[in-house]
């Protein structure tokens, strides 16, 4: 909650003054808009396979929709700050369970793997998180 908290104090809105269920809807949309973000990042990594493919928009994002976590996985594994036992060890998921989402072969992972990976994915990756947060603080301001 302490980042949930920060992200509000920077675009201006009173925590206080919110209900359990305006508090959760707010957190989901957060959520939502980080996920839409990341989402477009590896539209744009895969540019060039989705072109060699012909790939439509509709075919695009239901790849995306279906490697996103794994995608998500491979990113911080990109980074070397962790191996996929250290991601294991992090998320509480077996290895196993991991490398199946890594190689597409479970692409219906659940959300508490989805939750901790962003967690994850948002301490290796901090620039990308602080320019998203940054985006959305401008998005919040126009729309004020």
């Amino acid at each position: 909650m302490a980042a949930m908290e920060t992200l509000c104090q920077l675009i201006g809105i009173d925590l206080s003054r919110l209900s359990r269920e305006e508090l959760t809807m707010l957190e989901a949309e957060i959520f939502l808009h980080v996920c839409k973000v990341l989402e477009e990042k590896f539209r744009i990594e895969h540019r060039e396979f989705f072109r060699v493919m012909q790939f439509s928009q509709k075919k695009e994002d239901a790849m995306l929709d279906q490697a996103f976590v794994g995608l998500v996985i491979k990113d911080i594994l990109s980074t070397r700050e962790y191996s996929l036992k250290g991601v294991a060890a992090y998320t509480g998921m077996h290895e196993d369970i991991l490398q199946e989402v890594v190689d597409g072969r479970n692409t219906n992972p659940s959300a508490v793997l989805l939750r901790r990976a962003i967690e994850l994915h948002r301490f290796v990756r901090k620039e990308l998180y602080q320019s998203i947060v940054k985006k959305m603080m401008h998005e919040a301001r126009r729309m004020q």
